[in-house]
């Protein structure tokens, strides 16, 4: 098996490719290609949340739509576990592949670029562009490995907030995102109040249930149990491949809710004329999920899935901001908020979403709520035809607006 150069561990400045249709970097309509950010140097390296020490960073970003002149138009988008930077397709002379957010971010639509200034970049810990377990240890000259450091969500927005820093924008007028993004949305509102007008947090919670840290131990034991593994130092080798597709097809099951894989799938049968009553692939949904373990493997690396994972299982909003108590971290808000669950996401439950709201409204904070009708799970946020298009654009409007 071929060893995969997933990571791209960028240790120079910002780059930016440069097509004909594309002038410094940007399309006539503002969107750029990815580019890249660099900093904690020699003798600067940041200091994690866990006291290690970890430099140079590279965060890869993308970004739409134009900065305005007073910089008060920005938006950054968060992405969950598996995302990256790439949040809406380029539209320049040369339409580039989707984004994972096509149907929400780009001109009139309800990120609309050419009202906002949209940045969205790829985590701490990733595989995308941005440094991560993959990408090359200054100290060996080697991948990184499990010799990488473990990450938190609070690292992952420290690093976005070099990057606003590096930008030139003090102050965002909404930070977006659903699942882990979202839990980076909460920890802007309270690590950085003062740096933010809005938010808008979608199917997401303040800390993990037991149930859903269970899933995540579940599909990290999976790739740790590959024979490929090799306690995480496997770059120069073959990849824990096999460990890495279970455990996404771990993850898509908690993804989805029980109506839409019925829906999708039912008993389908992948031959209708009989059961192979053999330990093979006879129903839809057993294909389904093997091709999601292949295509996952393509594009993502088996250590970057681990340690995102752990950093969600260990975001707790009320301990690290509240001694225990959600309604003293979330005292700290000051942003605009606006929270949305999903009746049928059994991941990230609307209770929990309920519990957040009370916690603010218990604060005073101006927060509204809506729980939007969809069968489709937990990944609903992802999917168009919600109405979460319109929600989020009536509210950022609003925020505008109100300013």
């Amino acid at each position: 098996m071929e060893k995969k150069n997933i990571s791209d561990p960028r240790i120079s400045d910002t780059r930016v490719n440069q097509e004909s249709s594309v002038k410094d970097g940007r399309t006539d309509n503002g969107s750029a290609d990815q580019q890249f950010f660099t900093f904690a140097g020699p003798g600067e390296e940041m200091t994690l949340e866990v006291g290690s020490c970890l430099g140079p960073i590279t965060i890869a970003y993308e970004t739409w739509g134009h900065l305005n002149a007073d910089k008060s138009n920005a938006v950054l988008v968060c992405h969950a576990l598996s995302g990256d930077a790439h949040a809406a397709a380029t539209q320049g002379g040369q339409k580039s592949r989707p984004g994972w957010w096509d149907f929400m971010v780009g001109p009139g639509k309800a990120i609309d670029t050419d009202r906002y200034f949209v940045v969205c970049s790829n985590v701490l810990g990733s595989c995308a562009g941005t440094t991560g377990p993959s990408s090359l240890n200054p100290a060996t000259h080697r991948p990184y490995g499990s010799d990488f450091p473990m990450i938190t969500i609070t690292d992952m927005v420290r690093a976005q907030g070099r990057l606003m820093d590096h930008l030139g924008i003090d102050r965002l007028l909404s930070v977006v995102g659903g699942s882990v993004g979202g839990m980076q949305v909460l920890e802007w509102c309270a690590r950085y109040p003062d740096r933010m007008v809005s938010a808008i947090a979608l199917a997401t919670t303040t800390r993990h249930s037991a149930q859903a840290i269970a899933f995540n131990e579940v599909a990290r034991q999976a790739i740790m149990a590959d024979a490929n593994w090799n306690l995480g130092n496997y770059y120069s080798s073959d990849t824990p491949d096999m460990g890495l597709a279970v455990a996404r097809m771990i993850g898509h099951i908690t993804y989805l809710s029980d109506e839409a894989m019925g829906t999708k799938f039912g008993r389908r049968l992948q031959n209708p004329a009989t059961l192979s009553l053999e330990l093979g692939n006879d129903f839809q949904v057993e294909s389904y999920l093997r091709h999601q373990g292949r295509k996952f493997v393509e594009r993502f690396d088996a250590n970057s899935f681990l340690y995102i994972t752990k950093a969600a299982d260990y975001f707790d909003l009320a301990r690290e901001y509240g001694s225990g108590s959600l309604e003293q971290a979330v005292s700290r808000f000051k942003a605009r908020f606006l929270v949305v669950s999903f009746t049928s996401d059994w991941l990230y439950p609307t209770y929990q979403s309920r519990e957040l709201l009370k916690a603010m409204k218990q604060n005073r904070i101006d927060a509204s709520f809506c729980e939007i009708k969809a069968k489709w799970g937990h990944d609903a946020f992802l999917l168009p035809g919600t109405g979460l298009d319109r929600l989020v654009a009536g509210f950022l409007g609003g925020v505008c607006h109100g300013r």
